[in-house]
């Protein structure tokens, strides 16, 4: 068996082959056909045949894409990719290829694939963390994506932060039309602007992060309010799903300091006696979105 995974991104199209012990076969990238939906199904199409041609046979097909799948209509939602919206992605995929595709966030392809062979391999219940520009997750169960009724599980970066102090009270606009989602406190550009906000200085996040590493006062308490928070919202998953693990990806989940410090955090919010919940880098890095869709297809699938 072999499987081939697609990761649909706003500006490029990653494909990867992967033989079923998770060894790549093969990789290529074409450029996304922006605002063209019938060029985008076509490039798909193309790529796909590329790497049954180069990996020798007629892979397995899953696709992660930056929205889902509604249940209520069958066509693509909550889609930043905005030409997607109202298409029956899957189905003209499956039409396309003439072989059945499966489709999934690219946030829950991330957490499949770290659950499979990744930081999380083996464990039951994993929650993936997407800490980059924006902030979402996925949640996987027994090697598979938990979707949820409306195809909207995992996505935490739309609740309320937690135990809000009055300092951050309402908390900052959100492009989903609340305040004070924790989007708007985790992620990395949120990181960036709650610095600027106490201190007066404007600063890339990695610039913060060195200057704290260094011995920097005001840039170690923004990376120590920045990890306050993230171990605010992660003790309500934790309160709620109690996942076997929980794995960080995106461009905030390489500051080595929240390795050292969420575990304790974690333990000061959650609702138990003790919390030894490990909390871990991704192990694919760029990687975990593509590998994820491929694995969406798991042993006796097909």
């Amino acid at each position: 068996m072999i499987r081939i995974g697609i990761d649909l991104g706003g500006t490029k199209i990653e494909g990867i082959v992967l033989a079923e012990d998770g060894r790549q076969l093969a990789r290529r990238r074409v450029p996304t056909p922006r605002g063209d939906y019938d060029g985008t199904v076509a490039a798909i199409a193309a790529l796909v045949g590329a790497l049954d041609q180069e990996a020798g046979g007629i892979g397995s097909v899953g696709v992660g894409i930056p929205g889902v799948i509604s249940p209520r209509t069958g066509l693509v939602k909550n889609a930043n990719s905005t030409w997607l919206i109202g298409h029956p992605l899957d189905k003209d995929l499956e039409r396309a290829l003439g072989r059945p595709v499966r489709l999934e966030n690219d946030a829950n392809c991330f957490a499949v694939s770290e659950a499979t062979d990744g930081a999380a391999a083996g464990a039951a219940t994993v929650f993936g963390v997407i800490i980059g520009t924006g902030v979402g997750g996925g949640i996987v169960v027994h090697g598979r994506p938990l979707t949820g009724r409306h195809a909207i599980a995992g996505e935490w970066g739309h609740n309320p932060l937690p135990w809000p102090t009055a300092a951050e009270w309402p908390g900052p606009d959100c492009f989903c039309g609340r305040r004070g989602c924790l989007e708007r406190w985790v992620s990395g550009p949120a990181f960036a602007q709650d610095h600027e906000r106490n201190t007066g200085e404007a600063l890339a996040t990695a610039e913060i992060v060195a200057r704290a590493a260094a011995g920097d006062s005001a840039a170690a308490a923004s990376l120590d309010r920045y990890a306050d928070r993230l171990a605010r919202g992660l003790a309500g998953i934790v309160n709620v799903l109690d996942p076997d693990v929980i794995v960080l990806g995106g461009g905030m989940s390489n500051v080595a300091r929240l390795y050292e410090v969420l575990p304790r955090l974690l333990g000061d919010y959650c609702f138990s006696d003790g919390v030894d919940t490990p909390i871990r880098p991704a192990r694919h890095g760029d990687s975990s979105g593509v590998r994820g869709a491929a694995w969406l297809w798991q042993p006796g699938d097909v």
